[in-house]
């Protein structure tokens, strides 16, 4: 059996990888859960899981070394999927030293405790022992021809403090790989969507708006253009990354689904009107009126477009969920977790953890 350390799994990603891979692998793995449950961190998205024997959860900070040394020195750590980060741009314009501190640091941290426990001789590690660093494609900068495609091999370009740190953790794992052979690869990937994301990002943010006839803000004309995947794709990705890649490699994992921001909040609302029943009053409440045009991010990437090809022809990974049905399923389990959303946006969500694990 193996045992995968999963670093940021209460998060968006982290919970919707840790569904899969119990779906996928059922009783075969054992995996642990290390979360600082900072504002985007929310144990009731791993409810359902949370009484297995195979799971088991840490509360710990990635940036605390004893803490993260003693998970290693406690478990046979088999896999680590380090996806905890700092992840929204407009909170690292506010406050860059939080995401320096947590992005950077923090994938120090995770490395040399890996490192230490793994390696048995100058530069030989253990059998079988992977690591794995989830970043995005932000890092690549922003893209100003049409046609033009992030690839494994276009430099490095970040325009924010976010990009700028997660840059800066992807060029840590990079070096630890080419100066220690350290097992590890690196996975990019495009703007993820699904179950279970924290309302501040675009998608959940226009639907919970859109429900309660509030304002859809959006940022300067509308027309900067995001690549989207599909957050369960993502995880099928990152599983047969560290399955199947080559060690040392890259790879971007992106949806090949290109919209402008603009799109995406007149699909979302056209989508919202189609499945609402029209005895339910929020349908009246949902309308283009509320789209409103506000100030420009600062720093605002104008494209993002990730070409997968690296992946497809050597993993043989393709996404399995267009948009138009991404969306739909998205919503869906928005409808069906309206308490979730509820508890999230008024913070209530911290008392689950204080209730559950007091």
């Amino acid at each position: 059996m193996k045992t995968y350390l999963v670093t940021g799994g209460a998060g968006f990603i982290g919970s919707n990888y840790i569904h899969y891979m119990f779906k996928k692998y059922n009783d075969e793995i054992r995996i642990i859960n290390v979360d600082k449950l900072t504002y985007a961190g929310n144990l009731e998205n791993l409810k359902d899981v949370e009484d297995r024997e195979n799971y088991s959860f840490v509360k710990a900070d990635i940036c605390d070394a004893d803490a993260i040394n003693k998970i290693f020195e406690e478990n046979d750590i088999d896999r680590v999927v380090h996806f905890a980060a700092e992840s929204h741009v407009d909170r690292s314009i506010k406050n860059p030293d939080v995401f320096i501190k947590t992005n950077v640091l923090g994938t120090l941290v995770m490395l040399n405790a890996a490192k230490a426990a793994w390696e048995i001789g100058d530069n030989v590690y253990k059998e079988d022992k992977k690591f794995l660093h989830v970043s995005t494609d932000e890092v690549y900068g922003s893209l100003e021809k049409e046609g033009e495609y992030f690839y494994e091999t276009t430099p490095y370009d970040p325009h924010s403090p976010y990009s700028a740190s997660k840059a800066s953790s992807d060029f840590l794992v990079k070096s630890y790989m080419d100066t220690y052979k350290f097992p590890a690869n690196i996975t990019n990937c495009s703007n993820n969507y699904g179950p279970y994301q924290f309302p501040e990002k675009l998608i959940p943010l226009i639907i919970n708006n859109a429900l309660q006839g509030k304002k859809l803000p959006v940022y300067g004309d509308g027309k900067n253009v995001r690549d989207w995947l599909y957050v369960e794709d993502h995880a099928k990705g990152i599983d047969m990354v560290q399955e199947q890649g080559r060690l040392f490699e890259t790879y971007n994992i992106g949806g090949h689904n290109e919209k402008q921001n603009i799109e995406i909040i007149n699909l979302i609302i056209d989508t919202l009107q189609e499945m609402l029943p029209d005895s339910d009053p929020r349908k009246k409440l949902v309308s283009k009126d509320l789209i409103t045009y506000v100030e420009d991010r600062k720093g605002h990437d104008r494209r993002y477009a990730i070409a997968p090809d690296k992946i497809k022809a050597e993993i043989g990974w393709v996404p399995d969920t267009c948009f138009a049905e991404g969306i739909k399923l998205t919503i869906a389990w928005f409808f069906e977790h309206e308490e979730w959303m509820q508890r999230v946006t008024s913070g209530d969500y911290q008392k689950y953890y204080e209730e559950m694990y007091k």
